[in-house]
């Protein structure tokens, strides 16, 4: 069974490539949010087995969704995505429960190599 994922940015053509590399593996992307407050709905509604969560985002930002998601379901897999290669950033995401970080620009294997490793 494919995996299936949540993809949360509030950048409509982020959303759209990370969904053409996801499809493009073999997984099943179930739903896409634009915002953290959208990205705690969708998670509650669709039960993901991952979620790639922006960082930078209106209304709540990606880690006050990855807060709230993971207060939620202790067990929610979820990957941070930004183009700040910011430290402070990544130790917040982490230290909140996020299990990797990707950084934009995307490269697929990059992608990839983290979602496998996140819920492999």
């Amino acid at each position: 069974m494919s995996k299936r994922i949540l993809i949360v940015d509030d950048a409509a053509f982020m959303r759209m490539m990370i969904k053409d590399i996801l499809s493009k593996n073999g997984f099943e992307v179930v739903g896409e949010a634009a915002d953290g407050v959208q990205a705690i709905e969708k998670y509650a509604e669709l039960k993901p087995d991952l979620v790639t969560m922006d960082i930078t985002m209106p209304e709540m930002d990606g880690i006050a969704a990855l807060k709230e998601i993971k207060a939620k379901d202790p067990n929610a897999v979820i990957i941070m995505c930004s183009a700040m290669g910011q430290q402070a950033m990544v130790i917040d995401a982490i230290q909140a429960g996020a299990k990797d970080f990707i950084v934009k620009p995307f490269q697929a294997d990059r992608v990839i190599e983290a979602i496998s490793k996140a819920i492999g």
